[in-house]
């Protein structure tokens, strides 16, 4: 696993650089792409640590005391399922592993269990992106359907009216589709407890993400195929995000408990765990090729998956988690 540490008492107290209106790069003209920055956006200042499971507890306790359980989460927390989109030379991943300063990442993300995904239900289109030291996100909800077509080659075109600012966006990630020959290229999954600031702290957002894993095929979100654990299971990812300043609570706690401030992407995690510099060779067709011919007249309902083989004989993950999460 490729990271890199520093100590909790290192944690850079400098704010966002930019705001929700700042210019940002892409391969969309600029008008579009200053368009579609405020459709759903969240500009953020990030960082993130990694947490043994034996502190799970402490930290939890700690959390409690200055936070709020987020609405979605409550006492178990949820699951979240994201596919990602990269080139065939993962251009992405490179633009991660070496700190470009702008850098960014396509998804299709799920929040809730894998029972619960039809192909009407909604889920994101995120760009999620770096611009120096900020972290920018911005989504679109769309039925599953329609977001997979969206990021694959054959398109997807809105029916009915679509503001400026959505269609805005819409266009920004087919140019990236269409441009870069974005593809499928791994899952992530894990489950997610949040915390929300209050009083002085309303714009801090804390989250606890455990069992870490993906699969580098089967894309279907809904799939019932293996995932391979893609960080050890005693270690959980906490991450603390911050519309400017982290509070200073937060980087005494983490730097009185030990923990280690990383950088470390899901994403990557994936990538590196399957080896896919070069790709695996052995990806077998799935669902998603059946969800993105036209739809029928009736609805589709569930949508049955042939379960593959596990990628590896080890190291799948062993207890995954199928029901009784909410979603959003």
């Amino acid at each position: 696993m490729r990271r890199l540490y520093r100590r909790a008492a290192e944690t850079p107290g400098a704010g966002p650089d930019a705001t929700d209106d700042g210019p940002v790069a892409t391969v969309a003209s600029t008008a579009r792409t200053d368009t579609a920055s405020r459709l759903h956006a969240f500009n953020r200042f990030e960082i993130k640590y990694l947490v043994p499971q034996t502190q799970a507890d402490e930290i939890r306790a700690e959390l409690g005391r200055h936070m709020d359980e987020d609405a979605y989460s409550g006492a178990s927390g949820y699951p979240i399922t994201s596919l990602y989109y990269d080139t065939r030379g993962l251009r992405f991943y490179w633009e991660k592993i070496e700190g470009l300063r702008f850098r960014r990442k396509l998804r299709v993300r799920h929040y809730g269990t894998a029972d619960d995904l039809t192909a009407d239900s909604t889920v994101f289109v995120e760009i999620k992106q770096r611009v120096n030291r900020v972290t920018q996100k911005r989504r679109v909800c769309l039925p599953y359907r329609d977001a997979l077509r969206l990021c694959s080659p054959q398109g997807y075109a809105p029916v009915g009216g679509t503001s400026s600012r959505e269609r805005a966006f819409l266009d920004e990630v087919a140019t990236l589709v269409g441009e870069l020959e974005l593809r499928p290229t791994v899952t992530t999954a894990y489950h997610r407890e949040a915390w929300v600031g209050r009083e002085a702290d309303l714009g801090l957002r804390i989250t606890l993400d455990s069992r870490l894993r993906g699969r580098d095929r089967d894309f279907h979100l809904s799939s019932e195929s293996l995932n391979r654990l893609t960080l050890p299971p005693g270690l959980s990812i906490l991450e603390v995000k911050a519309d400017e300043r982290v509070p200073a609570w937060v980087t005494d706690a983490a730097a009185r408990m030990d923990l280690d401030l990383v950088r470390i992407s899901k994403y990557c995690q994936s990538v590196q765990a399957f080896g896919l510099a070069p790709r695996s060779l052995m990806h077998v067709p799935d669902g998603v090729d059946d969800l993105l011919r036209p739809a029928p007249d009736e609805a589709l309902g569930r949508l049955h998956v042939t379960p593959a083989r596990p990628t590896t004989p080890t190291g799948v993950d062993d207890a995954p988690t199928r029901q009784g999460a909410p979603t959003r």
